[in-house]
């Protein structure tokens, strides 16, 4: 079992910026691609950013140019920048850890943002 743990949510404004990190204890965390999605109120999960272990990026186009996916292997942590934050970017963030094929989810981190 694979776990993950998510922290940096919280309330913010529309345009403010918050930063997301994504940690897990799995002694390989360098060699695995990792991603970000989100599950707005209502709504299915969706993919926000994606982390190859060698460090490609891919972004859905609702956050490319405000959000940034990078990682620090030596801290086994993963973050998400996420700038000029929108309303309709409240949502639970979840961060994903593929392994083998399978997929590790965390509990994920609370997300406002308010007009």
């Amino acid at each position: 079992q694979v776990h993950l743990t998510e922290s940096g949510g919280g309330l913010v404004q529309a345009g403010d910026s918050l930063r997301l990190s994504c940690t897990s204890p799995v002694r390989t965390f360098g060699s695995h691609d990792m991603a970000w999605y989100r599950q707005a109120p209502g709504k299915e999960r969706a993919f926000v950013a994606a982390i190859t272990w060698d460090e490609k990026t891919n972004y859905s186009d609702s956050v490319k140019g405000r959000f940034t996916i990078s990682r620090d292997n030596a801290k086994d942590t993963m973050y998400l920048q996420m700038n000029s934050l929108k309303p309709e970017g409240t949502a639970i963030y979840y961060c994903k850890l593929t392994w083998f094929k399978s997929d590790y989810w965390g509990q994920g981190t609370q997300v406002t943002v308010s007009s």
